[in-house]
């Protein structure tokens, strides 16, 4: 990850209650206007953020994956969905399919995935900070914020505003 990426988690971690308060604060506003807040934040971030510079979210936190993910991956890899969930899944212990290891076993050199196209849903909808109903997302996204710099980044100008 590129330091100025890291910079950012680190931003948020040092002040991490003030920003756990900004986002309760949200709490009380209309969902239409959370959503726009969060969607205008989510662009601003991602004009300066690059996600091949980070991958994090590939290293460190695997997608659960559903049944629609898992056919379109393994027909991606050329292989049955048999076969595709003994290579790389396991059912965690919330009986959701996961990847068996990290970093995600798609994940390819230059933090290029190698099914892009056919990616998991969960990876198509992250960071989820641009997707709606932020109001009843602000808990994920707090947890986010220690994986993505472009959430940290979301969240401490939220927090700072």
């Amino acid at each position: 990850m590129k330091e100025s990426y890291k910079s950012l988690i680190d931003k948020f971690k040092a002040s991490e209650i003030k920003m756990e308060e900004g986002l309760k604060s949200l709490k009380s506003q209309k969902g239409t206007v959370v959503d726009q807040l969060f969607k205008e934040l989510h662009n601003q971030a991602f004009e300066k953020i690059d996600c091949l510079q980070c991958a994090n979210c590939c290293k460190t936190t695997g997608p659960l994956l559903l049944p629609i993910d898992i056919q379109r991956l393994a027909k991606a890899k050329k292989m049955s969905s048999g076969v595709f969930l003994k290579t790389y899944l396991k059912l965690d212990e919330d009986e959701d399919w996961v990847f068996k290891s990290m970093p995600c076993p798609m994940l390819g050199e230059n933090n290029y995935c190698s099914v892009y196209e056919d990616r998991p849903t969960a990876c198509r909808e992250y960071p989820h900070t641009d997707d709606g109903n932020m109001k009843q997302k602000l808990e994920i996204t707090k947890k986010n914020c220690a994986i993505c710099p472009a959430v940290a980044d979301i969240v401490t100008r939220l927090g700072n505003a």
